[in-house]
């Protein structure tokens, strides 16, 4: 199996047999099954792919970048504030299902806790 665009460093081709099915949850399943002892070529590994099988039976598989976690500059119980990657900044808030009459209080509470937080910020730096 090569890839389309010559962007590994290293290659390897592999014969094999390849299974396409779908599962009873209506997801699709792909097992391919090598034909060759290559344990001293390859590495295991597990990541998240693009996947295209195109009508022909070509299999294409392109690893996607990992996710890169904002670190939290605040943190309360139910929320956090972050600075994301674009340059802006990010409140999340959440609570419980069963919380619902709780919501108002909690969140003008944390996110005055917060607020507080980055004006002392702001004032000491």
């Amino acid at each position: 199996m090569t890839t389309r665009k010559k962007t590994t460093k290293r290659e390897v081709t592999l014969d094999g047999l390849l299974t396409v099915g779908m599962l009873e949850t209506g997801l699709h399943a792909v097992d391919f099954m090598c034909c060759e002892d290559v344990t001293a070529e390859i590495e295991s590994f597990v990541g998240l792919f693009k996947v295209q099988f195109m009508r022909d039976g070509n299999l294409y598989l392109v690893e996607k970048p990992k996710r890169v976690r904002n670190k939290a500059l605040f943190r309360d119980d139910n929320c956090s504030l972050t600075k994301g990657h674009d340059g802006r900044w990010y409140f999340n808030f959440s609570l419980d299902g069963d919380e619902l009459d709780e919501l108002p209080r909690k969140l003008v509470h944390q996110a005055s806790a917060i607020a507080q937080k980055v004006i002392c910020l702001i004032h000491n730096a």
